[in-house]
């Protein structure tokens, strides 16, 4: 079976452009069910551009996205979310002001059913699908280890606490793939360890994972294929031991020999 054909995400031909700059050019790629996905690159190679189009916050300009086979270029970022493509972002975007089981519950509503009129009336099958969606978040509280925190405001915990807590909150939509943009960014090397340790849990838990990170340690040693972006191209892609010996990647990383 091609690489093609097991996909459970698949990107064609991608391209964007902000003005006379390019910031991706005719990127392909799939994701494996079940895979952990690394995505890398020098500064500016245009990884965060790529999630953004994957997850609807850009449209391409040229390309296209399936996920499970559907289309999702040109859909809504909710719309992507409700197919099963969640995320969460380099820089943390939690309610700050509200507490971490608050934040969960925000997430799981995408698969609520209570209309408008049922929120207005809080009939009894609205208040049962409220009183789940509590379960279902201390349920994924506990899952990423900070339910001891449920009650606090996102504000108070650490840097590490929040970004569970936004994975936390990415789970709560039921994805069917969780693209994770820098999640160790700002980890010390203990946090660090925990996040690969929940990572690889919800890989065996049956979610598939696209994750960007800097620490190219952390991908080479939890993913299981890596691609490299560099100025907007895709200049490798297979798995760790074949990314780090090619000679396009150590001369994007390293430079050219003088």
């Amino acid at each position: 079976m091609t690489r093609s054909a097991e996909a459970l995400l698949q990107a064609e031909s991608l391209a964007k452009s902000f003005g006379g700059i390019t910031a991706l050019s005719d990127v392909s790629f799939g994701i494996c069910r079940g895979e952990i996905y690394g995505l890398i690159g020098p500064n500016g190679a245009g990884k965060t551009t790529l999630f953004n189009l994957l997850t609807g916050l850009y449209i391409p300009d040229r390309g296209s996205v399936t996920l499970n086979g559907q289309r999702l270029s040109g859909r809504k970022p909710h719309e992507i979310v409700t197919a099963g493509l969640a995320r969460t972002f380099q820089n943390i975007r939690l309610f700050a002001n509200m507490t971490a089981l608050e934040n969960v519950m925000v997430g799981r509503h995408v698969r609520s059913r209570a209309g408008v009129i049922g929120a207005i009336l809080r009939d009894s099958r609205t208040r049962a699908e409220e009183a789940a969606i509590g379960q279902r978040a201390m349920e994924l509280l506990a899952y990423v280890g900070i339910e001891k925190h449920a009650q606090h405001c996102a504000s108070e915990l650490s840097y590490g606490d929040q970004r569970r807590l936004e994975i936390a909150r990415a789970l709560a939509t039921d994805p069917r793939l969780l693209a994770l943009d820098e999640p160790a960014a700002g980890m010390n090397p203990s946090e660090r360890v925990g996040l690969s340790h929940l990572l690889q849990t919800i890989r065996r838990d049956g979610v598939t994972l696209l994750l960007i990170e800097h620490d190219v340690k952390l991908v080479m040693g939890l993913c299981d294929r890596v691609a490299v972006l560099d100025y907007g191209v895709k200049i490798a892609d297979g798995t760790p031991a074949e990314v780090q010996c090619d000679e396009c990647v150590i001369e994007a990383y390293l430079g050219a020999p003088a």
